[in-house]
């Protein structure tokens, strides 16, 4: 039986398959000879990287086409055998460029050599984007090149790994050269697992020699390393089926793509995706497993995507091309008479009324225009709202709608909300037990939008966290040893109750509203959404709520409104083609206007006898400069011009003036009501010494109105003066006092 049986394990290669030899040829004439016009691309493009001292070349793939289509089809169905191919071609020709010479003597070609080493060559190409998903399901995927879209949550510190180790034997002093596997598989930088297990050098006189088991060991300066990185990447959250947890996939970078990218920055990957075997499952007992391998994507080309995620169809938004036609429509669009109104009309339109609160969000959907001054500091664009009032007034309907429509969203409930989860978390590498950030929904949702609703039941050190974030746009980090700074160039859109569930018109909005100052001068505008009885109003809002549950809709409001994923592409449209700046009538009209307004808060002040607890400050200045930018922007307008200052201050005047005047006490005058107050406390504190600090808030309402004659509003306002001095305090659901 000694026959010789041959199994052919690879496919049979077809006959018109090149040899490698031919495959590198035909690549050195591609990067030489490939022209568009009279412009040789890669030729110059590849002098001017070598003058540069940058070894690395892009190659778009569909150039590759144009030049040879079967070229093309094996990079894209066997990257692991042609890439290497490819990139000894690069060296090749850089050698022939930067050294024309050197194939004249020995010592230029050495020198040549020496020079350049070897070329990096990263492959750009438009092929469709396959999501996680669909990654996952399909092994036929496997070893080819593939392009995934997401968002990078964690990136490794940068390590070297080997490519080519020197080896020297302890005993014998016998060199051996060794070529580790590249992957993430492959060898470590310097572990002494996988190197020979015994010395090959063999002595003249002995057949055999002694050297004994394991006797290499690594010369450090005569072996070569390269850069290299790991990347976690994360799908899109918009993405994601609901109730499903978002997917992973590692990312193996090296030389020039590393460092290339930080947590939270959205990109599209393309790389070739290949399996490797997990250390961690090797110590178990799943080591009798090779056939159980975890995928990764080992990059070729990074694409980073400055905006949001790219959605399904491959385009971009901030970074997406548009069509003639597309932009036309845009600038029709924009020109359009009424246009603003339709747009916020077009606002959750199955919500009835709230004109101005869906103009507003349409304002925070389009954001102003960030401003980098010269000394380095940043203004920012974006615009927060917060819509503050009772409950059934559809405000989370809103925030579900803006989570639908802007181009990036993520939407959180303020409930379960941790500072953590909102910010950036430190995690631990469970493989290399090195800390890495991973972050939150603020620095996921990085130039877009984040809803919170619940916003007033969120506990207050974890409000703080997102103090910076509204305002400087970045979260800094300093846990675990890892000081660092995040950006988060996001707007916030708030929902929250008054603190007694609903908006009591009796009190000053201080006491409606459970905040502190700090928190309410970052909003640039709030709403007090108030429930009104008014029969005419209710019967207008029966009737629309009737309508929608009978699939029968208005046919009034349904003309001329815009469909959502036009609104998803116009908004991005606009904020990646236009930044508009003040003119100067506008800046004559806004600088009055603010003197104005501050003159009015400190009337309403002075009437009230208290500070308003909404602050009016410069920052609320900015606010309406930041309206004013977004209304400009929506009609693709280059400067600022009167009437965009005009509606931008009747809005602002209409949200956070109003909440500012809200609630004056008609018939006590001020003096009269702080009089009272005075002697209310001064009896109340007697009072609380005799009883040893607790009795029934009944009690006191009791004595205090019915037997001395003070009025209940009086009372009601001294104690909420004393428990903010904390001089009292309730418990058993506000019903008995300490």
């Amino acid at each position: 039986m000694d026959r010789i049986y041959s199994v052919p394990v690879h496919d049979r290669q077809a006959p018109s398959q090149e040899s490698p030899s031919e495959t590198t040829r035909l690549f050195n004439d591609f990067l030489l000879q490939f022209r568009i016009g009279g412009e040789f691309i890669y030729r110059d493009k590849l002098r001017a990287n070598l003058l540069l001292k940058l070894y690395h070349l892009e190659v778009d793939l569909r150039h590759v086409a144009l030049f040879n289509e079967d070229l093309a089809h094996s990079v894209q169905d066997k990257p692991g055998d042609v890439l290497p191919l490819f990139e000894i071609a690069a060296t090749k020709a850089a050698r022939s460029i930067l050294y024309p010479l050197a194939g004249a003597s020995q010592e230029k070609q050495e020198a040549a050599e020496r020079a350049i080493t070897n070329l990096q060559v990263t492959i750009k190409s438009g092929l469709n984007l396959l999501q996680f998903r669909g990654l996952t399901e399909q092994a036929d995927t496997l070893t080819k090149l593939v392009r995934v879209p997401g968002i990078v949550i964690s990136a490794s510190v940068l390590s070297s790994r080997a490519t080519k180790l020197h080896l020297v034997c302890k005993r014998c002093r016998n060199t051996k050269i060794i070529y580790p596997p590249s992957g993430l598989g492959g060898l470590g930088g310097g572990s002494e697992k996988g190197l020979p297990r015994f010395c090959d050098f063999k002595a003249a006189d002995k057949e055999k020699n002694d050297c004994g088991p394991n006797p290499y060991m690594i010369v450090h300066h005569l072996s070569t390393f390269t850069d290299h990185q790991t990347l976690k990447l994360q799908e899109a959250p918009d993405m994601v089926p609901v109730g499903e947890l978002p997917r992973h996939m590692l990312l193996s970078a090296d030389r020039y793509l590393t460092g290339q990218v930080v947590p939270g920055s959205r990109i599209i990957a393309t790389g070739v995706y290949s399996t490797f075997q997990a250390a961690k499952s090797a110590k178990r007992n799943n080591a009798g497993a090779p056939a159980l391998r975890q995928p990764y994507l080992r990059v070729v080309h990074l694409e980073i995507v400055s905006g949001p995620s790219s959605n399904a169809s491959g385009a971009s938004p901030f970074g997406a091309r548009y069509t003639p036609q597309e932009e036309e429509e845009f600038r029709e669009m924009a020109r359009s008479e009424d246009f603003y109104e339709r747009f916020a009309k077009s606002v959750a339109p199955s919500i009835f009324g709230t004109l101005d609160i869906k103009k507003a969000i349409t304002c925070l959907l389009f954001g102003g225009s960030k401003k980098i001054l010269p000394d380095g500091m940043r203004l920012r664009g974006d615009i927060n709202v917060l819509l503050l009032g009772d409950p059934g007034t559809a405000k989370s309907q809103l925030l579900k709608f803006v989570e639908k429509v802007a181009p990036i969203a993520v939407y959180t409930s303020g409930k379960g909300l941790s500072a953590a989860g909102l910010t950036a978390s430190v995690q631990r590498d469970p493989v290399s037990r090195e800390f890495y950030l991973e972050g939150g929904a603020m620095v996921l949702a990085d130039t877009g939008v984040v809803c919170i609703d619940e916003f007033d039941k969120m506990r207050d050190e974890d409000r703080v966290a997102i103090h910076e974030a509204m305002e400087q746009q970045t979260i800094s980090i300093a846990k675990a040893g890892i000081t660092t700074v995040l950006n988060s160039r996001t707007s916030v859109l708030a929902a929250a109750n008054p603190i007694f569930g609903r908006y009591d018109a009796d009190r000053s909005p201080g006491e409606n509203i459970d905040f502190q100052t700090t928190i309410l001068s970052r909003f640039d505008m709030i709403f007090i959404v108030r429930d009104e009885h008014n029969e005419q109003r209710d019967r207008t809002i029966a009737k629309h709520v009737m309508n929608i549950h009978m699939n029968r809709p208005n046919t009034e409001d349904v003309v001329g409104e815009i469909d959502i994923d036009k609104m998803k592409k116009y908004i991005a449209y606009c904020k990646s083609r236009c930044a508009p700046r003040l003119s100067d009538e506008a800046s004559q009209m806004l600088s009055s206007h603010f003197v104005a307004l501050r003159k009015e808060v400190q009337k309403v002040e002075q009437e009230n006898d208290e500070r308003s607890s909404i602050p009016i400050t410069v920052r609320q200045l900015e606010a309406i400069i930041r309206i004013s930018d977004s209304l400009a922007k929506m009609a693709l307008s280059t400067s600022v011009r009167a009437h965009h200052v005009e509606e931008a201050i009747r809005l602002f005047k209409y949200s956070t003036m109003d909440a500012v005047s809200a609630g004056n006490v008609e018939g006590l005058s001020r003096g009269q009501l702080n009089e009272e107050m005075n002697r209310i406390e001064r009896d109340f504190r007697r009072r609380l010494q005799a009883v040893g600090w607790s009795t029934s808030y009944r009690s006191l309402v009791k004595e205090f109105v019915s037997q001395q004659g003070y009025s209940a509003h009086a009372l009601e306002r001294t104690v909420y003066v004393l428990e903010k001095r904390e001089v009292i305090k309730f418990s058993n659901q506000k019903t008995v006092v300490h």
